[in-house]
């Protein structure tokens, strides 16, 4: 039998500050519960090993991990993730913030703050991160880069970036076949192939979900495809085409007022309802191919080229918005692992570009009770984001790593006002800067130290030029969103489990922050006075118990502590900013039994949340637990499960969308999390 700690080691995070050597020598503590394929393995380790290079806090997300449960959205994915707050608007779309990025934007639509890849080539645009084509069950594995820790994928966000990666014939099974069903008319469908022929591998998915919403009104559906084909010319080259196309249709249920959420939460906001507010996306297409040139003394060479197209159809409020905006993106990376000055070296030297494609405006139409009439106003967005950035990781002792970096940023954005009159034009064209300095230390081979100084830049999206304009048809200009971080953490395997522990403070200037001042109306998006994004995130997966032929006991925990506000404000002085709790705490306590079942009990807590600028109300913290049973074959190829979510009914807001003075008034500010949910799924993998 496994020695055990006493229970009390494991309460809380306060574990994590107890650094010792791993039991009887060992070099690792066996940690969670993973499905293995014969490829994929190396992928993930290649992967972790890489992110532990970075000196700044990384996560890794193994969606064979996620996959033994509802796999709904983008939310599921982000579960259990230390700095990272993922929480569903009720549909495709998720609030999404990272050390504060993007902390007042409404879930979904076009996100911000975080910079988003798939397999490595750019998503994000100078519009933003569109929502509609994060599909989670077409992924193997997500890579979470927080805060300036995106430097080496281009990303200069104060959030950092996320790198989701696609199944490809390596990884994936000849047929797989999903089928998830649950509460409120909840259907999720999956069928994938993937093989690997000689120098050629594929892989193909076709996903349709559809619900009915827990709010009134919040009904919605979405189907899609994913492909990629990759081929190895020889030892020195290979290339891969990928392509993703989805169609979402969401109605918009809106937001309650907390008295609504305590008593009638699945109420729809009435003006939401008279109106029959509705998002439809088209259909959005991303095409892209990265092919690697592998060079003489252990360096390679990476190209890229995207095309993204992703037109929008808004049925909300008093107009409806018609919006095509496409961009086209390239990238080149060189990368070299060799020595400087007699130590080991490692370099990286990098570019991107992202710019509007001529077509990308959008034509606003009066809407009254969902009968659209005139055409009230044209206008264009036009923007381009160019990054060159380089980096070096040097062994300056033993285990003793210094890494430098320095990016530069051109952005250019402009809108137009075309109808009724044209004028109002606003052009900018921005040059920034980003350096970086980083140090780590492996102290032993389950112990790292790091800490980085960096900066970082966000430029505002086109269309907050003409939203946030204080004259309908004249824009405005916005500056830059800038940020200096220090970082300092810790990570590494003890006795008490593997452990990640970071601490950063940032002066952010300028930060971008997004309010509605009256219901019903655009978002206006301004420049804030001088901020500060300082926190702690910190996880810990331990097994707490183990006997050869009986089973395990683990345990996960993830804690991220948020404070961020302003810095003596003229009108709000030290307030916090609101729509995110300070405090988030998620865990999962569970049993795996050597037959391949298993159970496991889950919660999830946040504290208060503040609604508006003026810190004059408040949404209530909650806790909610879960659970899940389920079993994954010997064989590997057949899985179920059993979801239960909100196991108590507890009535809470999922998401803030701030207000800029409530005056201590019961504003409808928030999005009710999900009510007692029960969720089944079965799979089978033909291998």
């Amino acid at each position: 039998m496994r020695p055990v700690l006493p229970p009390s080691s494991y309460l809380g995070l306060l574990a994590l500050f107890s650094i010792g050597q791993p039991a009887f020598g060992a070099s690792a503590i066996e940690l969670g519960q993973m499905l293995i394929t014969d490829a994929q393995p190396d992928e993930m380790d290649d992967a972790r090993e890489r992110l532990r290079s970075v000196p700044g806090a990384t996560n890794v997300v193994d969606l064979q991990q996620v996959e033994q449960g509802r796999v709904a959205s983008n939310q599921d994915v982000l579960a259990y993730q230390p700095g990272v707050f993922a929480q569903s608007a009720g549909n495709d779309g998720i609030k999404l913030s990272i050390r504060g990025s993007g902390i007042n934007r409404a879930p979904g639509a076009h996100g911000s703050g975080v910079y988003t890849l798939f397999d490595g080539l750019p998503l994000t645009g100078p519009g933003g991160t569109p929502y509609e084509l994060f599909e989670p069950l077409w992924l193997s594995r997500a890579e979470i880069m927080r805060g300036a820790n995106g430097f080496d994928a281009g990303a200069l966000a104060l959030g950092g970036a996320i790198n989701y990666v696609t199944h490809t014939g390596y990884d994936a099974a000849p047929l797989q076949l999903r089928y998830e069903i649950g509460s409120r008319g909840y259907q999720h469908r999956h069928v994938s192939s993937g093989q690997v022929l000689g120098d050629l591998d594929y892989y193909v998915a076709l996903t349709d979900s559809e619900y009915d919403g827990y709010q009134r009104h919040s009904s919605g559906s979405a189907k899609g495809v994913a492909a990629n084909v990759g081929y190895r010319f020889n030892a020195n080259v290979q290339t891969r085409f990928y392509l993703r196309y989805r169609e979402t249709e969401n109605q918009l249920a809106g937001r309650l007022t907390k008295e609504q959420i305590k008593h009638h939460p699945r109420a729809a906001n009435p003006g939401y309802l008279s109106r029959n507010d509705s998002r439809p996306q088209p259909g959005s297409t991303w095409i892209g191919n990265k092919t690697t040139f592998y060079l003489a003394d252990d360096a390679r060479l990476e190209a890229g080229l995207v095309y993204h197209d992703y037109p929008m159809d808004l049925r909300e409020g008093a107009m409806r918005l018609k919006v095509a905006y496409s961009d086209v993106s390239g990238t080149l990376n060189y990368l070299r692992h060799g020595t400087l000055f007699g130590h080991q070296s490692n370099t990286t030297v990098g570019w991107r570009t992202t710019k509007h494609l001529p077509n990308s405006g959008a034509s606003q139409f009066s809407r009254i009770n969902d009968v659209v009439g005139a055409r009230s106003r044209d206008f264009t967005y036009q923007g381009s984001d160019t990054v060159v950035h380089a980096s070096n990781d040097l062994e300056l002792l033993p285990d003793l790593w210094l890494t430098t970096g320095l990016a530069m940023i051109y952005t250019r954005r402009e809108s137009e006002v075309t109808y009724p009159a044209s004028g109002g034009r606003v052009s900018q064209h921005d040059w920034d800067y980003a350096p970086r300095l980083g140090m780590r230390y492996d102290l032993r081979p389950d112990l790292q130290l790091y800490g980085n100084l960096s900066r970082s830049v966000e430029p505002p999206h086109p269309w907050s030029l003409v939203w946030s304009a204080p004259v309908s048809n004249q824009p405005m200009k916005m500056r830059n969103q800038t940020a200096t971080t220090l970082e300092l953490g810790a990570r590494g395997d003890s006795v008490l489990g593997r452990w990640d522990l970071a601490w950063y403070y940032a002066q952010v200037r300028h930060e971008l922050l997004n309010v509605e001042v009256v219901q019903g109306l655009p978002f206006k998006e301004f420049n804030a006075s001088p901020t500060v994004h300082q926190g702690i995130e910190a996880s810990l997966q331990s097994l707490l118990w183990e006997r050869p032929g009986t089973g395990k006991l683990s345990l996960r925990q993830a804690y991220t502590f948020s404070d961020f506000h302003y810095r003596d404000d003229d009108t709000f002085g030290d307030n916090r900013l609101p729509g995110i709790p300070a405090h988030y705490y998620q865990a999962e306590l569970r049993y795996d039994w050597p037959s391949g079942f298993y159970a496991a009990v889950n919660t999830q807590m946040a504290s208060k949340v503040q609604v508006d600028y003026a810190n004059s109300y408040h949404a209530d913290a909650y806790a909610v637990l879960g659970a899940k049973l389920g079993w994954n074959s010997p064989k590997r190829d057949w899985q179920t499960w059993l979801d239960l979510r909100n196991l108590t009914n507890r009535r809470y807001a999922a998401t803030v969308t701030p207000g800029y003075d409530d005056a201590g008034l019961d504003i409808a500010r928030s999005t009710p999390g999900e009510a007692l949910g029960v969720y089944a799924g079965v799979s089978y993998s033909f291998r």
